[in-house]
C-alpha cells in the first residue's frame, strides 16, 4: 500500500523513471533528426533506436507518436516512422502561425492590461537584451538564445489567456516555428547579424505598446516580428554552407 506521503505526491518512482525516460527519447531522436544525423526519407526503427539511445522501446514509440503529431516524421503504410522533409512553404506557414497568435497575444495582453511587476519583468529582460546585442560582431548567442526564449515565453503569457497560451505551446513544437529555430545561422552569417538588433527594436516596440494599451499596434509589430524570421530563412537557405551547421536546415528543400 502507497505510503501517505507518496499518495499526496501522486507520483511513484515508477512513474517518475517512466516519465524520465519518455523525455529522453523524445529529446534524443529529435537530435538525431535536426542534427542531419537522420536524413529526410529515412525509416526509424523502435528497435534501432531503441539500441542508439540506450531506451527501451515503449518510450521510443510514444515519442515517435509524439513527433509525428509534432509534423517532425511521419507514419508509413507498412507500419513505423520516416523523418519528413520540408518545403520553404511549410516553415514559413509554421512562422506566419507562431507570429499571428503571437500578435493575438500581444492584443490581448495590451487591451486587458498587464500588472507593473509583470511588465517590469518584461523591462528587465529588454536591458539584459540590450547589453548582448549591442555590438553584433561580439554577440554571445548562447545568452541571446536563453533570453530571447525567456521573452517570448513571457509574451505568450501576459495576457492571462490559459487558451492563448496553450495554443501557442502547440505551435511552438511545429518544425522550425520557434523563435530561436534559426539563430545559430545568425551566429554564422555576419551578413544577418545585424537582424538581432532589428528584433530587439521589435521587442521593445511590442512591450512600449502593450504598456501603453495600444493592442492593434501591438498585434502588428508582434506579426511583423516573427516575418524576420522568414526573411532570414530565404537568406539562410541560399548559404550550402550552413546545411551542416543549423540544426535541422538539411530537412529543407527550396
Amino acid at each position: 500500500m502507497a505510503s501517505p506521503a507518496r499518495r499526496e505526491r501522486g507520483t511513484s518512482p515508477r512513474r517518475e523513471r517512466g516519465t524520465s525516460q519518455s523525455l529522453k527519447a523524445l529529446l534524443g531522436i529529435r537530435e538525431l533528426v535536426f542534427s542531419g544525423e537522420v536524413g529526410p526519407g529515412i525509416r526509424l526503427s523502435e528497435v534501432t533506436l531503441s539500441g542508439r539511445l540506450g531506451i527501451s522501446r515503449t518510450p521510443i514509440r510514444a515519442a515517435l507518436a509524439q513527433l509525428d503529431q509534432e509534423g517532425v516524421v511521419e507514419a508509413i503504410p507498412s507500419g513505423g516512422y520516416t523523418v519528413r522533409s520540408f518545403t520553404q512553404v511549410d516553415v514559413a506557414d509554421a512562422i506566419e502561425l507562431r507570429g499571428a497568435l503571437e500578435g493575438v497575444a500581444a492584443r490581448i495582453a495590451a487591451e486587458r492590461g498587464v500588472p507593473a511587476a509583470r511588465l517590469q519583468t518584461m523591462h528587465s529582460l529588454l536591458a539584459e537584451l540590450d547589453q548582448v546585442v549591442v555590438d553584433p560582431e561580439r554577440t554571445d548567442f548562447a545568452v541571446y538564445i536563453a533570453r530571447n526564449g525567456e521573452f517570448h515565453d513571457l509574451l505568450h503569457t501576459l495576457s492571462g489567456s490559459e487558451t492563448i497560451r496553450r495554443e501557442l505551446e502547440r505551435v511552438m513544437r511545429l518544425p522550425f516555428a520557434a523563435p530561436n529555430a534559426f539563430i545559430t545561422a545568425q551566429a554564422e552569417m555576419p551578413e544577418i547579424r545585424v537582424s538581432l538588433l532589428v528584433a530587439q527594436a521589435q521587442h521593445r516596440a511590442i512591450v512600449n505598446a502593450i504598456e501603453m494599451r495600444e493592442g492593434a499596434r501591438a498585434e502588428a509589430i508582434a506579426r511583423e516580428h516573427a516575418r524576420l524570421a522568414r526573411t532570414n530563412l530565404d537568406v539562410m537557405i541560399e548559404d550550402t554552407k550552413l546545411i551542416n551547421k543549423v540544426p535541422g536546415l538539411s530537412l529543407i528543400s527550396g
